[in-house]
């Protein structure tokens, strides 16, 4: 059976910096076969990246499996804003994880951002890390 998971920016970015943690979090990312992602991710890496004036890190993008959706995601955005306020960027990784799955519940949702992992609680995704 496939082991995925949604995998918000926060974890790479953390892994990407060695920040505190970055080698258990990277242990913990390998253990899943499939890691979906929004292509936001890929512009909020990137940015990162410059901002930090950082080695582009260009196999991180390797790890992902991109979602793009193709339609809005009007309904999925309501119903992530119906459990309360996000970043905008948050809202549109939680919509595109909810567009993957008929049950939130089938799909962990991985972040290290403390809102956004309350909000995917609240939608019902597991949130492990």
């Amino acid at each position: 059976m496939t082991k995925a998971a949604y995998l918000d920016t926060s974890c790479l970015v953390a892994v990407a910096f060695e920040e505190v943690g970055h080698a258990d979090l990277a242990d913990d990312l390998g253990a899943y076969s499939d890691l979906f992602a929004s292509n936001l991710l890929e512009a909020e890496l990137r940015a990162a990246f410059v901002r930090e004036d950082a080695d582009r890190g260009e196999h991180y993008f390797t790890w992902i499996t991109w979602v793009l959706p193709d339609r809005p995601l009007s309904g999925e955005i309501a119903r992530v804003l119906g459990t309360g306020y996000g970043k905008g960027a948050d809202v549109w990784h939680l919509a595109t994880a909810l567009y993957l799955v008929e049950d939130p519940g089938d799909l962990p949702f991985l972040t290290l951002d403390a809102r956004q992992r309350k909000l995917a609680r609240g939608l019902g995704f597991p949130t492990p890390l």
